[in-house]
């Protein structure tokens, strides 16, 4: 049986699958350089219309399928599909779903019009990617999410799925990247991403606005770690982690090209210090 310590990276986009930001990159980078550092590395992110099954050999994974997430009493089956990351001996799973993937834009039309389910569609993927692990039977000792469409899973990790063996020595880190939307997510967002009784009301308070910036300060209050990941983000917020006492946070460094920050961070959380 493996002795290797896991990490488990949950992101809304990763090189060279999609690239909307320079973040994707860095997820990259970060799952590469964790497994030539000896860690156990897979990966979990949303199967996007625009990724190319054909180019990058995506097929489907038939016994991990089959799964049905529950959003507001309506059942959507999950599909997963997983790829070998280029150059790089490691899995990396979508997440896809007829109702919520397919369509060939990401988070808006082709008139740049916001869509009126990206609530759902993230509370189906964050669900989604924690039922993933569980079908898996991997527990992952490392968390690390990244992207707004991610934002819902340390909270989830810390109440709906606090009692769930394979997540029971887990540690969350979250990425808190530049916003890169304006919009809400809606009147219905909370009803939505309520998917226990086990989450209270007070459990989505930061969330509630559905902004952008709400994502991430809900995210960053449940994770054991922050990553500044940017220049460009919003100084409140970023004022408010800090001032949250016993919150581990890695600040933004421009050239960070050895990742030797991040990898350190790992290994104080797996308690390597």
């Amino acid at each position: 049986m493996s002795t290797k310590k896991r990490i488990l990276f949950i992101a809304q986009e990763m090189s060279p699958y999609l690239e909307l930001s320079e973040y994707a990159a860095m997820v990259n980078k970060m799952a590469i350089k964790s497994n030539e550092a000896g860690l156990e590395v897979r990966v979990i992110m949303p199967r996007f219309g625009i990724i190319n099954e054909r180019r990058h050999r995506l097929h489907e994974v038939v016994r991990l399928s089959g799964i049905n997430i529950v959003i507001d009493g309506d059942d959507y089956p999950l599909i997963i599909k997983v790829a070998s990351l280029p150059n790089a001996r490691l899995q990396v799973y979508f997440l896809d779903n007829e109702d919520y993937f397919k369509r060939k834009t990401v988070f808006a039309d082709e008139n740049d019009e916001f869509f009126d389910d990206n609530a759902a569609r993230a509370v189906f993927f964050c669900k989604g990617a924690l039922e993933t692990v569980k079908k898996f039977g991997w527990p992952p000792d490392i968390i690390h999410c990244s992207g707004w469409m991610t934002s819902l899973i340390p909270m989830y990790l810390k109440t709906a799925y606090k009692k769930e063996p394979v997540f029971a020595n887990s540690k969350i880190i979250y990425s808190m990247t530049p916003n890169t939307f304006t919009e809400k997510l809606g009147a219905t967002f909370i009803k939505k991403a309520t998917i226990s009784n086990q989450i209270k009301e007070k459990d989505l308070e930061l969330f509630k606005e559905g902004t952008n910036t709400a994502l991430n300060r809900g995210a960053a209050k449940y994770a054991d770690a922050v990553v500044l990941a940017g220049d460009k983000l919003e100084k409140k917020v970023v004022d408010e982690v800090k001032a949250e006492k016993g919150k581990i946070i890695l600040p933004f460094k421009k050239d960070n090209e050895d990742l030797s920050d991040y990898l350190q961070l790992y290994q104080q959380l797996l308690g390597n210090k």
